[in-house]
């Protein structure tokens, strides 16, 4: 059975020490053939170690873009993505991930559980279910955060159609999750595998607001049947109406919205409605 890893690694070169620490994790891994790329989202890397390839976007092609860059310039049946601000400590991490896949192929990806290096913390939003509960129990994915580390099968990948790369940043992962599900597998949350990424929330930023609003809206409209579109969309207005309490945030928030709702995205593929039983049955309908 094929071990074969490619891995990619993208940056902006603005966490220089924080990019070594993920990169010397990488290479550190063992009991895996290992090709890995870094991908230069508006920097040029430099001073790689030997035998590790780089990709250079003069412009920055954001998270997913970033991915797919660098997808094809490595070899390896499997797939393993990481952010310069993610590293870990066990060297059998990514073997670990892929006894996963082997042993149990109705399994599209896996996601490790991501802890604060300080503190050991598992924030609620990284745990891929709709009742988060305890974060070191595994389950079956119901969504995906993709910060820290994961790992699926190249093929699994190409049946999803790629990563959404006009997403630029924000729901990327929610919508392959969906698309690994309505390809027949489902995600798998290992949280006895442990990687380390910080607990800060992102919602300090406005543009999280505005980048999250606008592809929650793409998300639906790529992958729902229409007549589910409305329904997940009024039910994340709500949800956010209730928690959002900056007017400034909120502001932003909407600004997306409406960004989303006048704005089409490429490459529509509604899901079929056994998907949509199957992920209700897991206990996370596509409206919420």
């Amino acid at each position: 059975m094929s071990r074969s890893v490619a891995a990619v690694i993208i940056t902006m070169g603005t966490r220089p020490v924080e990019f070594a620490r993920a990169l010397n994790s990488l290479l550190a891994q063992r009991n895996v053939e290992l090709d890995i790329v870094v991908v230069g989202n508006s920097w040029d890397p430099v001073d790689l170690p030997a035998g590790v390839k780089k990709f250079y976007s003069p412009v920055n092609l954001g998270i997913p873009g970033g991915r797919t860059a660098g997808t094809d310039l490595v070899t390896g049946d499997y797939l393993f993505y990481l952010d310069d601000d993610a590293f870990f400590e066990d060297p059998l991490t990514i073997s670990n991930m892929l006894d996963i896949l082997i042993a149990r192929p109705e399994i599209g990806i896996v996601q490790p559980r991501a802890t604060d290096p300080v503190t050991g913390e598992t924030p609620s939003r990284c745990v891929p279910r709709l009742v988060a509960g305890d974060p070191a129990r595994s389950s079956v994915g119901t969504t995906l955060w993709e910060g820290a580390g994961m790992l699926l099968p190249r093929d699994t990948l190409v049946r999803a159609g790629g990563w959404a790369d006009e997403f630029f940043y924000a729901h990327e992962g929610m919508d392959l999750c969906w698309r690994i599900w309505d390809g027949g597998q489902m995600p798998w949350y290992a949280a006895d595998i442990i990687t380390h990424h910080s607990a800060q929330s992102p919602t300090r930023h406005a543009v999280f607001w505005h980048q999250t609003a606008r592809n929650r809206v793409w998300l639906a409209k790529r992958n729902l049947p229409w007549i589910l579109v409305p329904i997940y969309l009024l039910t994340w207005m709500a949800i956010t109406t209730l928690r959002v309490r900056n007017a400034e945030n909120y502001k932003a928030w909407w600004k997306g919205f409406i960004d989303g709702c006048t704005s089409t995205p490429t490459g529509r593929r509604a899901m079929k409605w056994s998907t949509v039983l199957r992920l209700a049955r897991h206990g996370r309908p596509p409206i919420i």
